[in-house]
């Protein structure tokens, strides 16, 4: 009996014992969970200096061919050749289709033929014409004499019509050949080889699209036209048309390596969808762009001073308005929300709420609150639109691994 109770004894001894070690245990590791709640959460920040920048905006397009052309015969007959490769390159006077040209050929020789014959009764005319005007009033009549200048006047005109008749057949012989009216890129084919056409026919027989330079129309609403001249007008924004430069960006988000200038706008509102076309002319040397495409243009307006946010550092609160996060003189995140903001490539353009040296929150967003401590790390935004060390250069977008 005495050694069961030393038994339970020990048992509820241990027992104790482990409540005890776990009771301590878990003070230290409740101080320490305070401890870094107390801690500054390590953020990105850029300081922000007021400079110049271009006010600009995004305006949706469609690709246009510069120039298009319906190709149709002049000519009738019978198609003997196609000398181009469909859905390829052409150049300027190259040669699309070869219409038969025997027949055209033998009226060019028949002009020439009548042009010799006129020829031949000309030297008659005019002798027999020199003549009656010597002996006119001494063995001839003034009837004579005129009748041998009509004649001479007839041998002549008939010369004419005859080289007339020439050039209207060589022409028709040279439309026999049917060229390429200038540089572009070719569609097949609605006819082939053995095919009849005639003249000035309804169905073309091919047709050319020049795609470069390359014409991309952008619909802009009549309101923002009202707000950009008002602007100008008041001095907000300085530049001149031949000043406005568009770029582009591309159906996969690509920026094309290209700008474009200002072709010509459109004066009349579409009374439907209130908006007015603005056509721009782009190079295309290397045929990215085709027509058809759906792109979006940047067009820079003009230049505003203020400070540059970024659009990734930035959201929209659920009235619509521009909001940031920026570090306090107290070291804490500080939310500020700006009323007036216009675009400026891929940052907003701000002009009040922002002082030379704030520092803007642009990494580490997802896991701050307002009024949280945070530890700001000198960050910089590259060219790709990466946020990086400020010690990275700015064209790269990764970071070089530690050396061991």
């Amino acid at each position: 009996m005495t050694r069961r109770s030393l038994i339970v004894s020990s048992a509820l001894l241990l027992v104790m014992g482990l409540a005890a070690c776990n009771d301590s245990g878990s003070k230290p590791a409740g101080n320490a969970g305070a401890g870094a709640a107390q801690q500054a959460a390590p953020v990105g920040v850029v300081t922000l200096k007021k400079d110049t920048y271009p006010i600009t905006t995004i305006l949706p397009g469609r690709a246009e061919a510069f120039q298009v052309a319906d190709i149709r015969p002049q000519v009738n007959g019978i198609i003997r050749e196609i000398a181009f490769k469909e859905g390829g390159e052409v150049k300027k006077g190259d040669l699309l289709y070869q219409i038969d040209d025997a027949a055209y050929r033998a009226a060019v020789e028949q002009a020439q033929a009548a042009i010799s014959k006129a020829e031949a009764s000309v030297p008659s005319a005019q002798s027999n014409f020199d003549r009656y005007q010597r002996l006119v009033g001494s063995g001839a009549t003034q009837i004579e004499f005129e009748t041998a200048r009509t004649a001479l006047a007839q041998a002549n005109a008939e010369v004419e019509a005859a080289k007339a008749a020439l050039t209207a057949a060589q022409i028709d012989l040279d439309h026999t050949k049917i060229i390429a009216p200038f540089d572009g890129v070719i569609d097949q084919t609605a006819y082939n080889i053995g095919n009849v056409v005639a003249a000035n026919q309804t169905t073309a027989l091919t047709t050319i699209r020049q795609l470069d330079p390359i014409y991309i129309s952008l619909t802009e609403s009549s309101t923002n036209l009202l707000k950009l001249r008002d602007a100008i007008a008041a001095g907000e924004v300085k530049g001149e048309d031949s000043n406005v430069a568009f770029r582009l960006i591309l159906e996969d988000g690509r920026e094309y390596n290209q700008k474009g200038k200002l072709d010509m706008s459109k004066q009349v509102v579409s009374e439907t969808t209130g908006t007015f076309i603005i056509r721009v002319v782009f190079p295309n040397p290397d045929r990215v762009i085709l027509p058809g495409m759906y792109v979006r243009a940047t067009v820079e307006l003009g230049a505003e001073s203020g400070y540059s946010l970024p659009q990734l550092a930035t959201t929209r609160d659920a009235n619509g308005r521009l909001t940031a996060q920026f570090v306090s003189a107290e070291g804490k995140v500080e939310s500020r929300v700006f009323q007036n903001a216009a675009p400026s490539n891929n940052s907003w353009l701000v002009t009040e709420g922002v002082k030379d040296g704030d520092q803007l929150i642009v990494s580490g967003l997802q896991s701050i609150v307002s009024g949280m401590p945070v530890k700001p790390v000198p960050m910089k935004i590259n060219d790709n639109g990466v946020v990086v060390p400020a010690d990275q250069p700015a064209a790269g977008g990764e970071q070089k691994p530690a050396a061991k």
